[in-house]
């Protein structure tokens, strides 16, 4: 298969289509491997309209969402980003001169995805996706959706930065965009989209007596 002829067709259909119009973020995604961030076997999933496996449910966000996403982030070289279960997206934005470091909480999601990783130059980390590692990034965002509003991430950013992130607790979700000032959070919806949820982030069930 033509990975970058495969590549180049995606750009084409999938994102500059959907008014995603940043040249260096489209320069990026016609650079980054995407085939790399799934296992070998179906590699030939990765620039379908899907959201291919990388494995125990993981899955890669739709080329679609995730450059729009990326897009309202509003990236700029020299920032520190952090990708919580969005290790293609970590790949990206370090294509893009960003200091990446890449969150999973599942040891064989990592597996597959390091040698890309560390082709990239992003640093790897394993640890629940509750607690964020580290603090005062620019940027954050997630290739899955959250169920809830993920307090702790948005606590991860410095004042200026921006979360990228679904927030889904139902059979739709919706793509929002928080930034945090001095005084508090802006929070302002993006589009319609309906990733796979992070089970690790759900509420513990309250029961009342």
């Amino acid at each position: 298969m033509d990975f970058a002829a495969a590549r180049k067709v995606m750009v084409d259909s999938q994102v500059r289509v959907n008014d995603v119009t940043d040249r260096d973020l489209q320069a990026a995604l016609l650079a980054v491997p995407r085939e790399r961030f799934l296992p070998a076997e179906r590699a030939f999933a990765a620039y379908a309209e899907i959201e291919p496996e990388i494995a125990n449910g993981r899955r890669l966000m739709l080329p679609r969402d995730l450059s729009k996403l990326l897009m309202a982030l509003d990236l700029c070289a020299g920032e520190t980003a952090l990708a919580i279960a969005a290790p293609y997206a970590a790949a990206v934005m370090a294509q893009m001169g960003l200091t990446v470091t890449a969150q999973e909480a599942d040891a064989e999601v990592l597996d597959v995805v390091a040698p890309a990783l560390a082709e990239a130059g992003v640093n790897a980390v394993v640890a629940p996706f509750a607690r964020p590692v580290g603090e005062g990034y620019d940027v954050i965002v997630s290739e899955a959706a959250a169920p809830v509003r993920p307090e702790a991430w948005l606590a991860a950013l410095k004042v200026g930065g921006r979360l990228a992130v679904v927030e889904r607790a139902g059979p739709a979700g919706k793509a929002v965009l928080y930034v945090k000032g001095a005084s508090g959070l802006s929070r302002r919806e993006l589009f319609d989209a309906a990733p796979p949820v992070l089970a690790d982030l759900a509420p513990e069930p309250a029961f009342a007596l």
